[in-house]
């Protein structure tokens, strides 16, 4: 987005905001695909385990305030190599996952 003249703030939020359909469509797809099996542990209903689908839920909409005002008051290409270097690290985890 920013190649294409976004500005930073704008694509960050964005890409923050498109982050819940796609978590979830695959908590979604975890619950279908997991239906029909028993339990690995106590609180899991098929692949997703509710306890830490809890604590992660809570601590992604108590921290988005937080995000959002570190956002606003960062230097705008602080902002770029920061949110650059978090999608390196992603897809280098990705490729290591996929190669390693």
């Amino acid at each position: 987005m920013v190649w294409c003249n976004v500005p930073i703030r704008q694509a960050v939020g964005t890409s923050a905001a498109l982050g819940f359909p796609i978590a979830l469509a695959n908590t979604v797809g975890y619950l279908v695909a997991g239906r029909a099996l028993p339990p690995a542990l106590p609180g899991a209903l098929g692949y997703l385990y509710l306890p830490a689908l809890a604590v992660i839920a809570t601590a992604s909409v108590m921290l988005a305030p937080l995000g959002a005002r570190v956002a606003h008051r960062i230097d705008t290409g602080k902002l770029k190599r920061l949110f650059a270097g978090l999608l390196l690290a992603l897809a280098g985890s990705m490729l290591y996952k996929v190669f390693g």
